[in-house]
């Protein structure tokens, strides 16, 4: 460790608990995201920001912190006056991604319309749809593997063995992406996925970078291969995609499949994930669920409204725009707090009950607006197949572990590991 991280290191939490203290005195209330309780159980803290402060201003990050269903659903929607793009004002790891080329995620029309357009061809329903059949192949096919590995004991971790390994496969599969480098791609999803986290470390930081470069190389590749050879793969659509004249550069097409990899990824694993464990620990949900197989697409939305996959959004105030009876200022951040959205009683009916069989509310999870999850159908899907395939293939479901450990996560809120009991369904 350098000086200057040593210094850093001692200086930090002093600084925090000062400013935690100033927001403590203003409001009543903090906002603390990086506390271990907060990362173990977010939602007591969500409750109470929305019912004591709801336009919570947060010295520490520097936003406001929007935990109300209508505040946080009006302004993912409202790209004219709140951006997406890092470029105008305050965001989180700035040095990081200041050398990063944005994606669609962080641009604002017209950029985002054009590329949006180009690359949404791959993700309609009916381009979905077709892949159904071999998504719930490769799903009973991983589960095979995961009781041969159990060897008769019934024990299986489920991030490992399904949660992780099914979206991989499938956009690897969508992408064009060989089966012998599908670990690779894992591994470094994963390791650029934190730089939407505000604790990355200066170590992750570099890690991101060097990850970005290594995607660069390896896309590009690809890239040039499809185009002397084009295949069935979305490298090759995206080659080919036209739109009014207008094709995707290199380096832009490099960047959407990146982001392509990356948010299907880890997104799609915490649905499964969180998914499993809220039905494990609301076991009357997870009998309706077995008694009536066809509430699963139901359950799918039910169980990203109460333990959604990405938990918090950010946005960039334009100008000088009035929120709830504060002022968000021109480039400053608003953090909208979708798991806070989702439990939100004024939106949804005991929110804080898991219920498969509650008629949709329209949770904010997948998001709203031009920026609503482009791969939302394939995420859908992916979690119905694997739900339904834990429901048919196992009569017994139980926690082998009572107590799973989620990731130092702030945004993309997922279990470290989840280890089962299951007892397969006699023949």
């Amino acid at each position: 460790m350098t000086l200057k991280q040593t210094v850093r290191s001692l200086i930090a939490p002093a600084y925090i608990r000062a400013k935690l203290l100033q927001e403590r005195i203003q409001s009543g209330v903090v906002w603390y995201p990086l506390a271990p309780a907060f990362l173990a159980d977010p939602y007591p803290d969500y409750r109470q920001l929305r019912e004591r402060d709801p336009y919570h201003y947060s010295p520490l990050t520097k936003s406001l912190v929007l935990t109300r269903y209508e505040d946080v659903d009006a302004i993912l929607r409202n790209h004219k006056e709140f951006s997406n793009d890092p470029r105008n004002g305050q965001t989180l790891n700035e040095d990081v991604r200041g050398q990063l080329t944005p994606s669609i995620l962080s641009l604002d029309p017209p950029d985002h319309t054009r590329l949006r357009g180009l690359v949404n061809r791959a993700f309609t329903p009916r381009a979905v749809a077709k892949m159904e059949d071999h998504i719930r192949a490769t799903s009973h096919q991983m589960l095979d593997d995961a009781l041969a590995r159990a060897d008769g004991s019934g024990q299986i971790e489920l991030i490992s063995a399904l949660a992780n390994p099914l979206p991989t496969v499938v956009i690897a599969e969508m992408i064009g992406v060989p089966a012998s480098d599908r670990d690779d791609f894992k591994h470094h999803s994963d390791r650029f996925a934190r730089v939407l986290e505000p604790n990355l470390s200066p170590e992750e930081g570099q890690l991101v970078l060097d990850t970005a470069d290594w995607f660069e190389e390896y896309f590009g590749r690809i890239i040039e291969q499809r185009r002397d050879a084009p295949r069935d793969d979305l490298v090759s659509a995206l080659v080919d995609a036209e739109e009014e004249g207008d094709k995707l550069t290199v380096d832009e097409m490099q960047v959407t499949l990146r982001l392509l990899l990356v948010a299907g990824n880890e997104t799609t694993t915490n649905l499964i994930g969180n998914g499993m464990l809220a039905l494990l620990r609301n076991p009357e949900q997870l009998q309706i669920l077995r008694d009536d197989p066809s509430l699963i697409p139901n359950a799918i939305e039910e169980l990203v409204r109460y333990d959604s996959p990405v938990q918090v959004d950010r946005r960039i105030a334009l100008d000088d725009i009035p929120v709830g009876d504060k002022t968000a200022p021109k480039g400053s951040g608003v953090s909208l707090v979708i798991g806070g959205a989702n439990r939100d009683p004024e939106q949804f009916e005991n929110p804080e009950a898991l219920d498969v069989a509650r008629e949709d509310s329209g949770n904010v999870s997948f998001g709203r607006g031009i920026h609503h999850c482009l791969g939302a159908p394939l995420a859908r899907l992916e979690g119905k197949i694997a739900f339904e395939a834990l429901i048919d293939r196992f009569d017994d479901i139980q926690l082998a572990d009572p107590d799973p450990k989620f990731k130092p996560n702030v945004v993309l809120r997922g279990l470290t590991r989840l280890d089962l009991k299951v007892k397969e369904r006699s023949a």
